[in-house]
């Protein structure tokens, strides 16, 4: 049987006060048009060949920069590197989406970073700043401009997260060692990729009498957070909302779902998890190679 295939361009042109201007592409997985959302409105995919990128415009060089009057790079030469979290929160404020950033205590007030997410046509409603053992943690609560709801799209949330991670290594060029995203946007990419098979969890457990939690953990890479809501929506599972974490070369994300209102049964977990799995550690096939 024949399989329909479409494509689209999701690339992200970002514009901000340091005159960062480039998009980021964002893969998306093999199959034909899906209808999905993160726990919200019906969204329509727009699906490639898992090896392409949509847009060609990925040529991004970092360079030292200062934001909000700060010097970029480490207080020493000698301090080790923080790993960088970045975290979509879908889950705490039910009126704004939360999204914290951390890389130990070398952050400003990232007025750059807000001015990018305003470019992306959301309004930071919130922020605030607080610290702990692992560091500083800046968080913004945001909406969009054009419903003053919170975000609801997959992609739009996927933009947000490469925007701040871009910025990040742009203000903070050794960040990009510390990052997935490094070997295609840093400077410096990781001395060492991690091995899929190793990083990928997958679970899948009752969280109350209407719904399941969904907890995957896997090697990062740009457009995950949409390949993972498209691959739970192809196997008619509902994401009601969510937290989508990213920790170094890690992602980390939770997923409540439903299917027809109720928790997963057993047999559908499965399918689901295994779904995934074949999908976050199927190799990658560049299309040269063909």
């Amino acid at each position: 049987m024949a399989v329909a295939m479409a494509s689209c361009s999701v690339g992200v042109n970002l514009n901000s006060n340091s005159s960062l201007k480039r998009s980021l592409a964002v893969p998306a997985p093999t199959g034909a048009m899906a209808e999905a959302s993160f726990g919200f409105a019906p969204k329509s995919f727009c699906t490639v060949h898992k090896g392409r990128l949509i847009s060609s415009s990925t040529s991004i060089t970092p360079r030292a920069a200062v934001e909000d009057g700060k010097t970029d790079g480490s207080p020493s030469e000698t301090d080790a590197v923080p790993i960088p979290k970045v975290i979509i929160d879908q889950d705490s404020d039910p009126d704004a989406t939360v999204v914290e950033i951390t890389f130990g205590d070398r952050l400003g007030a990232l007025l750059d970073t807000m001015s990018a997410l305003r470019n992306l046509g959301l309004n930071v409603v919130k922020a605030n700043v607080y610290l702990d053992s692992s560091g500083k943690h800046n968080k913004f609560a945001v909406t969009r401009v054009d419903t003053g709801r919170k975000v609801e799209d997959p992609e739009l949330l996927e933009a947000i997260r490469l925007t701040i991670i871009n910025n990040l290594i742009e203000y903070h060029p050794e960040s990009s060692s510390q990052l997935a995203m490094g070997a295609a946007f840093g400077i410096v990419p990781p001395p060492e990729q991690v091995d899929v098979d190793i990083a990928t969890h997958i679970s899948v457990n009752d969280d109350g009498p209407t719904r399941s939690l969904l907890y995957v953990e896997s090697a990062d890479r740009p457009g995950l957070l949409v390949d993972l809501v498209k691959i739970i929506i192809d196997v008619n599972v509902a994401v009601e909302s969510g937290e989508f974490d990213t920790e170094g070369l890690l992602a980390k994300a939770k997923f409540h779902v439903s299917y027809r209102g109720k928790p997963l049964i057993k047999s559908l977990q499965q399918v689901l998890a295994n779904s995934l799995r074949y999908y976050l550690r199927r190799p990658a096939t560049e299309e040269a190679s063909f």
